[in-house]
């Protein structure tokens, strides 16, 4: 999952949405300082940009999810907690129970699924409706839509019968009308995903795969009510139409600027383990680029949560002995150098091994490091895939001295490349968190080797779902490196969310979080063998060898694993973390 607290905003052109329309039933307010027993109040959260993406189907960073959480429910999930191990265990959401042979909902070989969903799950129309296993068919087709596909669509469209050949007509009509859209989706089965009754859902796979329940936890896969096959996916006519059968739901919307969110009349306790409704109203407010203002604001308590920016390098020390902060573990790969592969600039310089791998040696680990934090928040990453995470090996094939970097060693390497004279880079950089000090310190790095990198800040927040997810634009030049983040998309059996989503090739296209074009064939034969192996155990040295394979190519320079700093107001009660997301259950607070 797209990392870094990243801030990607959904474009202007439309002023505030006064949502909720479809409700049946009031938004239940909120303000004040709650009731006295942690129940109500309005959750303030403050930030700096919008998301990436409103559409379930292809929003892909942490924001979006811990915003489509609250009014977007799938089949599994996760619940937020105090313990690592408890948090990233896979629990049913809407589906009745998680599969097995035992209780007849896995097939003996692995592959078919065949999936119960609860009764009571609601929709907030006018009247409200079941949601049914249709919806979930209607919402996993939706993942390789032409107008906004799915980062993530190669998680279905390797692993469910049919899927694959489904997205590749779908990319072929027309994406700028909802009617051709819907009309293909509707009219096209998918082999593999049938809607054998109301609430019986089955899934057949080309293989099996173990981590399938998490699969059907992304956002991505959560359920689609019919309404949306009115609308351009993520278009700004569906941004103001969001229909909710989770315990919130969006009630007004300004883009880059604010989110309301009210409590879901339709929404029933007995029906959802993972969530609460214990806000009355949830208020994210953006626009705010300065991490030491927000944190200034929690401190203060005229704001509770951050959304997207992290705990100020500065403040960190001070905070230790406050009940209120802590360091976070996890397993990522954030920030990180991407490459664009497909650049024509410099003679197509970054399309070439060589001049990626002297690239290696310049960056200064240590300095990004302290930019964090230190090492206790922060240690170097010299492979693509984090410690925590199935696969990880420790190697360094570009060692330096103290992960300080080797300015002379660059040059050589440049200059053996044919590129004694340097190179002239187009770096855009995110506003918000720690972005522009990373992109300084990877500037001057690169200037003691001799390449001049020019950053420019990513000020309209479009880093994530334009600047670094069109082709176009990437086989036109207009960027050359960005340092985005990586969060594996789950813990626990996560082999191939660290590769696949970033380093296959074959996927590669709009929306793809492969930014940089990479496509290698040694990698992709490796991908295939991981996701065919028996088990974890046999597919964790496979995701090694593509690990090692990808950085023998200097695909990217991974900077870090991260633990995350993250701290609240002090009416904050009751704050469950879920690892994947970087961040506290907004529907499980209670405020003070």
């Amino acid at each position: 999952m797209t990392a870094g607290r990243r801030g990607a905003a959904i474009g202007a052109g439309f002023g505030v949405v006064v949502l909720g329309l479809a409700a049946c039933g009031g938004g239940g307010g909120g303000g004040g300082n709650g009731n006295g027993n942690g129940g109500g109040g309005t959750l303030k959260v403050v930030g700096s940009a919008d998301v990436d993406h409103l559409d379930t189907s292809s929003g892909y960073t942490t924001v979006s999810s811990v915003l489509t959480r609250n009014y977007a429910r799938t089949l599994f999930s996760f619940k937020g907690s105090d313990n690592f191990d408890e948090s990233i265990k896979v629990r049913p959401d809407v589906a009745s129970e998680i599969p097995s042979t035992g209780n007849g909902g896995l097939s003996a070989d692995g592959k078919t699924y065949t999936i119960k969903l609860r009764n009571g799950v609601q929709w907030n129309t006018n009247p409200a409706r079941e949601v049914m296993a249709a919806d979930f068919v209607r919402g996993i087709k939706r993942v390789c839509n032409p107008a906004k596909p799915s980062g993530g669509k190669a998680y279905y469209s390797e692993t469910i019968v049919g899927m694959a050949a489904f997205c590749k007509g779908y990319a072929k009509v027309d994406a700028k009308s909802a009617s051709a859209l819907a009309a293909y989706q509707n009219d096209t089965a998918v082999a593999g995903l049938q809607a054998k009754d109301d609430k019986t859902l089955i899934i057949r796979l080309n293989r099996p795969a173990t981590d399938l329940t998490n699969i059907l936890g992304m956002q991505f896969a959560a359920a689609a009510p019919a309404e949306y096959d009115k609308y351009i996916p993520d278009s700004p006519d569906f941004r103001k139409h969001t229909i909710s059968d989770g315990p919130y739901q969006i009630t007004s919307y300004t883009p880059n600027k604010e989110y309301i969110l009210d409590k879901n009349p339709t929404w029933r306790q007995d029906t959802d383990d993972l969530r609460a409704q214990n806000p009355n109203r949830i208020q994210i407010t953006m626009g705010q680029d300065s991490p030491d203002v927000v944190q200034q604001q929690m401190e203060q308590g005229t704001a509770d949560l951050s959304w997207d920016q992290t705990v100020p390098t500065s403040r960190i020390p001070t905070l230790k002995s406050n009940s209120n902060f802590k360091i976070m573990d996890g397993s990522t790969n954030n920030p990180y150098l991407v490459f664009n592969t497909l650049s024509p600039n410099n003679g197509g310089a970054l399309g070439k091994p060589a001049v990626r791998q002297a690239i290696e040696y310049a960056i200064d680990k240590t300095a990004l490091i302290q930019i964090y934090g230190g090492p206790d928040v922060s240690e170097p990453l010299n492979q693509v895939i984090p410690p925590r995470s199935v696969g990880h090996e420790k190697f360094d094939l570009y060692p330096t001295s103290g992960n300080g970097g080797d300015p002379a060693k660059c040059k050589q390497l440049l200059t053996a490349a044919g590129y004694g004279g340097g190179l002239t880079l187009k770096f855009p950089y995110r506003t918000n968190s720690n972005h522009s000090k990373i992109a300084q310190s990877v500037q001057a790095n690169l200037k003691s080797c001799g390449i001049t990198a020019n950053p420019t800040p990513d000020t309209n927040g479009t880093f994530y779902n334009t600047t670094l997810v069109t082709p176009a634009d990437a086989k036109a030049g207009k960027w050359d490196i960005a340092a985005p983040g990586w969060i594996p998309d789950w813990y626990g059996n996560n082999g191939r969310t660290n590769i696949v989503p970033l380093f296959d090739g074959r996927q590669y296209g709009p929306n793809s979080t492969d930014y940089g074009g990479y496509d290698d064939p040694q990698v992709n034969a490796l991908i295939d063998q991981a996701l065919a192996a028996k088990d974890v155990a046999a597919a964790a040295p496979l995701w090694a060898r593509a690990d090692r394979r990808i950085m023998q190519d200097a695909a990217v320079v991974p900077f870090m694993n991260q633990k995350y700093p993250i701290f609240h107001s002090s009416r904050v009660k009751n704050a469950l973390y879920l690892p994947s997301y970087q961040a506290y259950d907004l529907s499980q607070v209670k405020l003070s």
